[in-house]
């Protein structure tokens, strides 16, 4: 056979679009093969206009839970007219770890576009520039808390200090009132230490706009958490209806404060050397700037004040409840108070307090912690997320802009994990010979997994430990004997325990506390 130059020029015209044709013909062959193969997502039967919304109840996080039980783990609800998908159990690791750039956006909730008028970093979708933008966030924060042995101990200082003011001030209204609700004061200490960390000052307790600033936790977790009706159905903040109300307050705090971190970067700014970094801000500023002009983005669009809005207001919420859940609980359980006590008076004597580098000798107190996130899992539901692509999951299409609900009480709360996962026991997460289990602490889900797994968790679980080693050498706690006691919460972004009431004595005197409090002022 004789393949002549004229003939393989005829044929590469023909043998290229026949190519292309079995190429396109391949390719949608294997897009109907594959959405055939895939299953429709079960779920709870909708009700018009309102979806699943009225099946959701108080406590939306235990509603999914229990629809595990019929539908697996992974279903479909509907929220108004939206169309949610509810991860639980091991469909989360898959979705937010071996999918998680499927996985990873930011559902376009009318809420969200609010928070830092829509450049939040937490609430914000992902793009190359949030990539870079949460990168330098990250590493900010640990230059700032956990990064190097200096900046831990002038975090420590921080914490220490503001421990002190707090149980000062706890004892003062045990004084004066008997029993007294903590919750308040517990959200401005956490305030105060990320002010320091944030702003380089504190202030005081009965500092009314600081309390108003701070205070906005409540109303602020209800209207963002998974399920918010003032996602849900949106036009309702359109005509007067208690949503409305609601979303009319969402919007004054967060512009009052957002007015507030604008203030502290303005100030920054007019008296910022570059060559002396003071705090978190001074170091966003340089670090966003010069990221910004790098980029060509706008000059005129300042992104340090949502940054620091983020940071700020994340921990103080997130911490302030869990230090909430810690006080209720060691109060609703006398014993375990006293075993926090004995295991403290055993490694710390009194002549000095305790410290980061204790924590290795003190595995019951980092065990009681962990009990209390899995117990509580006071972030029942991470912020939702949304599909950034059409996605083939577990078996099941899920198209791109599909919200998604990332349940992480199903993991706390899963009986195939935690023996009597209803039971409050830190003693879980001891081995046979006290040391606390690492595959046991790793599989508690509080701060979330993959991309957008919270940047300040580090910081959290330090400062946790602190607070409540702090308390355990320094003090006792009662709950009033005149009032029940109770375990329940009111449900947003954080479950929030309902009021409750303790008295404070001190197990020594509080020298101690009342230098490193000093210190710490001198630090700021």
């Amino acid at each position: 056979m004789v393949v002549t130059l004229e003939g393989i020029k005829a044929a590469t015209p023909r043998a290229l679009l026949l190519a292309c044709v079995t190429l396109f013909l391949s390719i949608h062959l294997w897009r109907w093969l594959r959405q055939r193969s895939s299953r429709p997502l079960p779920g709870p039967f909708p009700w018009p206009v309102i979806g699943n919304a009225a099946q959701l109840g108080n406590a939306p996080h235990v509603f999914f839970t229990r629809m595990t039980q019929k539908y697996g783990n992974i279903f479909q609800i509907k929220l108004g007219s939206r169309n949610v998908v509810v991860l639980n159990g091991d469909s989360i690791k898959q979705a937010l770890v071996k999918q998680a750039a499927d996985f990873s956006g930011r559902p376009d909730f009318t809420s969200f576009q609010y928070i830092a008028n829509g450049d939040s970093l937490a609430f914000g979708t992902v793009t190359d520039w949030w990539k870079m933008h949460r990168k330098i966030a990250q590493s900010t924060v640990r230059m700032f808390s956990t990064g190097n042995p200096q900046t831990k101990r002038t975090f420590e200082r921080h914490v220490l200090g503001e421990v002190g003011e707090l149980l000062q001030l706890f004892l003062d209204k045990t004084h004066e009132q008997g029993f007294f609700q903590p919750m308040t004061y517990l959200v401005v200490s956490t305030a105060n230490i990320m002010s320091a960390v944030c702003f380089g000052k504190r202030y005081s307790y009965e500092d009314e706009e600081f309390r108003q600033v701070v205070g906005r936790n409540d109303q602020f977790t209800k209207t963002v958490g998974a399920g918010s009706m003032v996602d849900v159905m949106p036009w309702l903040q359109y005509f007067p209806n208690p949503i409305k109300t609601i979303f009319d307050n969402f919007k004054k705090l967060n512009l009052e404060f957002g007015m507030f971190i604008r203030d502290k970067v303005m100030e920054h700014r007019k008296t910022i050397e570059s060559s002396s970094i003071r705090d978190m801000t001074d170091a966003f500023i340089v670090a966003l700037d010069q990221l910004r002009d790098k980029n060509g983005l706008s000059s005129g669009k300042d992104y340090v004040p949502p940054t620091v809005g983020d940071i700020f207001g994340a921990s103080q919420d997130t911490l302030s409840t869990a230090l909430s859940w810690i006080i209720l609980i060691m109060v609703k359980y006398p014993e375990v108070q006293a075993r926090l006590q004995q295991e403290v008076d055993r490694v710390v004597d009194r002549t000095r307090l305790p410290t980061v580098e204790d924590q290795l000798q003190l595995p019951y107190i980092m065990a009681f912690i962990y009990e209390v996130m899995r117990f509580t899992s006071f972030v029942p539901l991470t912020i939702p997320h949304s599909t950034t692509a059409d996605t083939f999951f577990m078996g099941y299409t899920i198209p791109k802009n599909t919200v998604v609900f990332v349940n992480q009480w199903s993991i706390n709360h899963d009986p195939a994990m935690w023996s009597k996962p209803e039971t409050f026991d830190p003693e879980r997460f001891l081995d046979s010979s006290g040391v606390l289990n690492k595959d046991k602490t790793s599989s508690v889900l509080i701060f979330s997994l993959g991309k957008r797994r919270c940047i300040g968790e580090d910081l959290s679980k330090m400062q946790l430990f602190l607070f409540t080693a702090l308390i355990a050498h320094q003090c006792n706690i009662t709950a009033d004997p005149g009032r029940l006691l109770t375990l329940d919460f009111h449900y947003g972004l954080t479950l929030k325990p309902y009021p409750f009431a303790i008295a404070v004595s001190p197990r020594d005197d509080l020298k101690l506390l009342e230098e490193a409090t000093k210190q710490a002022k001198e630090v700021s």
